[in-house]
């Protein structure tokens, strides 16, 4: 029997006072996650957070242990509010510190910009004392990278531009493959038939959710695994025993 493949888990913490609040929608969690996948690399737990010192440090000090990696989002700019690098720092215990190398990229980011560079703008390159960088091809401001601890910008472009220059420089194992069956079928009417394709194939899961789509109901029954092949196998399966039931599959992908 094959030995089984390490699982290597992330947790998120998205951090604003706006997303609490409902006047900003978060972004982040699904672009994290999907980048997180591609990585081989299962994210597990996500928290929201507002910008308060005492929550930010409790989440990190209680997610970081548990997981290969934590993400956090949001509070790394240049205004008083922005208080996620002094709280990651209180966190871990050391002190912020300005990054030569963080000073140099904004202050020849601003350079020809009105004003500047200005102390407002230096904010952004403090770190917590032993942090590297996270490249930023977009706005300058580079991430942060504090152990096991990834520092990302809040704003959704800027944070996907800062995880693609991580691609492939972190430890991870399998993405996880999913192919989806969409059905015409009430979850409630084949929940058996579900729980015994998925006992029948070892290695793969099947999550089931339901939609309401141009008057219709159904269901989307993902099927997911690391091996291709076996979540391939095990949709084909699905299907067959869904349309032996009389269910009408609407789509497959």
């Amino acid at each position: 029997m094959a030995a089984k493949s390490r699982i290597w888990t992330a947790a998120l913490i998205v951090i604003g006072d706006e997303i609490l609040s409902g006047r900003t929608e978060d972004r982040n969690i699904a672009q994290v996650a999907r980048w997180l996948n591609d990585q081989g690399i299962r994210l597990l737990e996500v928290r929201v957070v507002a910008d308060d010192t005492n929550a930010i440090v409790e989440a990190v000090n209680a997610l970081r242990p548990d997981h290969d990696y934590l993400f956090t989002t949001g509070g790394i700019g240049p205004t008083h509010d922005d208080i996620t690098i002094d709280s990651i720092a209180s966190a871990f215990g050391v002190p912020v510190v300005v990054h030569p190398e963080a000073r140099r990229i904004l202050e020849a980011y601003y350079r020809d910009r009105p004003l500047g560079i200005t102390e407002a703008r230096l904010r952004m390159a403090r770190v917590p004392a032993g942090a590297e960088l996270i490249p930023n091809p977009t706005s300058g401001a580079p991430g942060v990278r504090m152990g096991n601890v990834y520092i990302l910008a809040g704003i959704p472009n800027v944070a996907k531009a800062m995880l693609k220059a991580l691609d492939g420089k972190i430890e991870g194992g399998e993405p996880m493959v999913s192919v989806t069956v969409r059905a015409h079928a009430a979850e409630s009417d084949v929940a058996e038939l579900l729980k015994a394709v998925q006992d029948e194939h070892p290695g793969v899961s099947i999550g089931s959710y339901p939609f309401y789509l141009q008057g219709n109901y159904g269901a989307d029954f993902v099927v997911r695994s690391e091996d291709e092949k076996l979540a391939n196998a095990c949709a084909k399966v699905l299907r067959k025993k869904l349309m032996a039931a009389g269910v009408e599959i609407v789509e497959a992908e």
